[in-house]
């Protein structure tokens, strides 16, 4: 794969950060959730959001994103 460009990584860096943020606030609100209906909706959320996640934390090591090289 070719090497992405600083934007990209930028892009990709906002993305993984707004998707935890996402997940810190729909775990906390599946605390104050009732209906047991939209509970099984919250849980999927975050299930889904914690998916989506791994799929960005592994396209970021599969293709080499970081350079830790001189990094010490």
């Amino acid at each position: 794969m070719r090497e992405l460009a600083d934007s990209e990584v930028l892009t990709l860096t906002g993305l993984l950060k707004m998707e935890k943020d996402g997940l810190a606030v729909a775990k906390s609100m599946q605390t104050l959730i009732t209906d047991e209906k939209l509970k099984k909706q919250a849980d999927t959320a975050v299930m889904a959001a914690k998916d989506r996640i791994n799929g960005i934390q592994q396209f970021i090591n599969e293709n080499n994103v970081t350079n830790v090289e001189g990094a010490e």
